[in-house]
C-alpha cells in the first residue's frame, strides 16, 4: 500500500456517557480530527461500544454472556450508525468489520481480510472493526479490542497504533503523565492501575500489554485521553499522552502474524540448552523438552516456556504432542523449524 497504516483503537469508556449511550460529541470530534488525517493513512478505526450502547434497551441487565450478546445485536447498527452521520459531512464513508478470534488464527482468513481491507482503502472508504460479540465463542473471544488493534496492526504491518483512554495518558504514582515508556522492561506494566472501567473490558493493564506486544512488532503505540482537546493529531505527533517505542526488528508479515495473530493450542516447557539454540536462531528439538504442559496436533500454534515459565517464543508445531510420548530423547527429531518459531 501506497500510504502507511494507522490503527485508532476507542474503547467503550472513552464513547460513552457515564449512562452508556454513546458520546456524540467525542464521536463528532473523532470525525473531525480523522478528516484532517484521511488521506495520508490507510486507517482503521477499532470501536467498542455496541454492548454499551445496545444494554440499556434489555429488561434487567445483569451482564450475562448472553445479554451481552443481545445488546451487542442491538447496539452494532446504533454505533455505525452514529459513526456514518458524523463522518458524512466529511465526504468520508465507513465500512464495518465484525471479527472473530479465528479469522486471524487461520492465515488463509487473515489474509482474505486483509484483501478486503485493501479493497475499501483503495475506495478511501474507512473499516470499522469490533469483536462480533452476537456469535464469538466465549473461548475463542478477544480479550479485549486492545487485542483486536494490535492483531489488525501486526498483521497488516501498521506504523502506530492509538489507544484512547478516559485519562490523559499512563499515570505515575502522583497521578501524573508519563511522557514515554520502554515497554522492552516487563517493569512497565507495573504501572498500571488494575481496576478497570465498569464499561468495557480492559483497562490500562491491557493496554500496556498489548503496547508491549505491538512494540514488539515494531509498531509504535500511544496511549492517550480521547478527551484532550486534538488528542488524535497530537498522539500522531507524541505531543500527548505516552509514547510506548517500537523496537527495532526485521520480521517478515508472515511471522509477524504467527507471533501476534495464531491461536495458541499447546504449550511446552524446555531447558535452558534448548533456550540458547532458540536465541541462535535453531530449529527446536525433541532433547529440549522438559514437559508437555498443554497437547497439540501437527500444524498446531504453540507457546515455548523457559525452565522459569516465561514465555520466549511462539512456533508452529511439525509433529503432535502425542508423537513424542514420554521420551524426549529420540536424537534430532525436530519439534519446530526454526523458520517457524518467533521469539517473544
Amino acid at each position: 500500500m501506497s500510504k502507511p497504516i494507522l490503527v485508532l483503537k476507542f474503547g467503550t469508556a472513552s464513547i460513552t456517557t457515564s449512562k452508556g449511550e454513546l458520546d456524540e460529541i467525542v464521536i463528532a470530534d473523532i470525525a473531525r480530527q480523522v478528516n484532517e488525517i484521511h488521506s495520508k493513512y490507510n486507517l482503521v478505526i477499532v470501536s467498542s461500544g455496541a454492548v454499551g450502547a445496545g444494554k440499556r434497551f434489555l429488561k434487567n441487565y445483569s451482564g450475562t454472556l448472553n445479554e451481552k450478546k443481545a445488546a451487542a445485536s442491538i447496539g452494532n447498527p446504533l454505533l455505525m450508525n452514529t459513526y456514518s452521520r458524523y463522518f458524512s459531512p466529511y465526504g468520508i464513508s465507513i465500512a464495518q468489520s465484525l471479527c472473530e478470534r479465528h479469522h486471524f488464527s487461520n492465515r488463509d482468513q487473515f489474509l482474505q481480510l486483509k484483501k478486503t481491507y485493501e479493497k475499501l482503502w483503495a475506495s478511501n472508504i474507512i473499516p470499522i472493526a469490533n469483536e462480533n460479540d452476537v456469535v464469538s465463542n466465549l473461548e475463542l473471544k478477544f480479550s479485549d479490542n486492545d487485542e483486536l488493534a494490535t492483531l489488525i496492526a501486526a498483521g497488516f504491518g501498521a506504523e502506530q497504533v492509538l489507544f484512547s483512554t478516559s485519562v490523559p495518558g499512563v499515570l505515575d504514582a502522583e497521578g501524573n503523565v508519563i511522557p514515554e515508556l520502554d515497554t522492552s522492561d516487563k517493569k512497565v506494566l507495573l504501572l498500571a492501575n488494575k481496576e478497570k472501567s465498569s464499561a468495557g473490558l480492559g483497562g490500562m493493564t491491557s493496554k500496556l500489554n498489548f503496547a508491549r506486544l505491538a512494540n514488539l512488532m515494531g509498531i509504535g503505540v500511544v496511549i492517550f485521553g480521547v478527551r484532550t482537546e486534538n488528542g488524535i493529531l497530537k498522539a500522531l505527533e507524541a505531543k500527548t499522552g505516552t509514547l510506548c517505542h517500537a523496537q527495532k526488528i526485521n520480521l517478515p508479515a508472515r511471522k509477524k502474524w504467527l507471533a501476534s495473530g495464531s491461536l495458541v493450542s499447546g504449550r511446552i516447557q524446555i531447558d535452558a540448552g534448548a533456550c540458547k539454540a532458540l536465541l541462535k536462531r535453531h530449529s527446536l528439538l525433541a532433547v529440549g523438552i522438559k514437559k508437555i504442559l498443554t497437547g497439540f496436533e501437527n500444524g498446531e500454534i504453540i507457546e515455548i516456556l523457559d525452565e522459569d515459565n516465561n514465555a520466549v517464543a511462539v512456533a508452529k508445531a511439525k509433529i503432535a504432542s502425542s508423537s513424542l510420548g514420554k521420551d524426549f530423547n529420540v536424537k534430532n527429531l525436530e519439534v519446530a523449524h526454526a523458520d517457524n518459531i518467533v521469539l517473544l
